[in-house]
């Protein structure tokens, strides 16, 4: 509930000067009446009408109350809105290859870029977002969906040995295209993350971002690992052994792609850095939403002086039977 003139609402303070007022004369108007010993009486009970003594201010109190109130013009609104949101189609390109077990990243390439990519999933509600995992080749791990909890559990079991070792962008890339190519959205999205250089597949990078820049797809790149060296855990016989190997891969070939599609390239060094850039990307592929408010407000003043005049009526009813007073 609203009030249309919510200042008339100060008038209720005068009120208190009129309380203080019959509390005052109430206590004027007591009669005394000395008696030797009040024991005799002591036993009798007091008549209703001393109870309902005050009924009749306590009514008129009630009664100026709502017409102040009245006054205020209280006012009821229904409202309702109608809202239409316009996802996009987001396909998430996975490096999966064995360098991505590097522990530059914590714990790895591999789990970081799993956590951080199912944050940006759940704050994406209303997109199609669908997985393509690669190493030595390609496959779907999940087609576009909006069921994201699905997808974050597909998320989940992605893990080093999959598919054959090796690391195949352009075939990550295609496969990724392939998907999302006939979505009928009007923005459509690829995010290709990545720590090696191609070395496998049968679709070059250059090839398959030509592919996406014909269907109008733009391509976010994202370059994983830090400058120098990282530690990979390799099993043997004797137990997991580590392997040094520097953190390399084709920059240029990922700027490329990210430049021929209308896209960015990113590089993450870090946990951190990596959160950051799917946080921008959030904010450069923002879904359009369109609301439409309705409101409508309806004037209840009357129910509150139409109560207020039968407090009246009533009052004049005690008044005049049961609280009669006699001069």
């Amino acid at each position: 509930m609203s009030f249309l003139h919510p200042e008339y609402l100060f008038l209720l303070l005068l009120l208190i000067p009129i309380v203080i007022w019959y509390i005052w004369e109430m206590r004027k108007s007591d009669a005394s009446l000395q008696i030797s010993s009040h024991t005799s009486i002591r036993h009798l009970s007091s008549s209703y009408r001393v109870h309902l003594l005050h009924l009749p201010f306590v009514l008129r109190l009630l009664c100026l109350i709502l017409l102040i109130v009245g006054l205020a013009r209280p006012q009821v609104s229904n409202s309702w809105q109608n809202s239409s949101t316009e996802g996009i189609d987001i396909m998430l390109s996975l490096d999966v290859s064995g360098t991505m077990l590097a522990e530059d990243l914590k714990p790895n390439r591999l789990e970081a870029a799993k956590d951080v990519a199912t944050e940006f999933i759940l704050s994406r509600p209303n997109d199609n977002i669908g997985l393509v995992v690669f190493a030595g080749e390609s496959f779907t791990q999940c087609p576009l969906t909006t069921d994201h909890a699905v997808l974050v559990n597909l998320f989940k079991e992605i893990k080093y040995g999959l598919i054959e070792d090796g690391t195949a962008i352009g075939l990550g890339l295609a496969n990724a295209v392939n998907r999302i190519k006939d979505s009928e959205t009007q923005s459509k999205v690829v995010i290709l993350l990545t720590d090696g250089s191609n070395n496998a597949g049968d679709i070059s990078p250059k090839t398959a971002a030509e592919i996406a820049k014909t269907f109008g797809i733009r391509v976010y790149t994202i370059g994983v690992g830090s400058h120098g060296q990282a530690r990979i855990p390799v099993p043997t016989p004797l137990g997991t052994q580590y392997q040094v190997i520097d953190s390399e891969f084709d920059e240029t070939t990922l700027r490329s792609i990210a430049t021929e599609t209308g896209g960015a390239y990113f590089r993450a060094t870090d946990n951190n850095s990596l959160r950051e850039i799917y946080n921008q990307i959030d904010q450069l592929e923002k879904s359009k939403i369109r609301v439409r408010e309705y409101s409508k407000r309806q004037e209840i003043f009357p129910m509150f002086v139409g109560i207020a005049a039968l407090l009246v009526l009533l009052e004049l009813l005690l008044r005049h039977t049961l609280l009669r007073r006699i001069p």
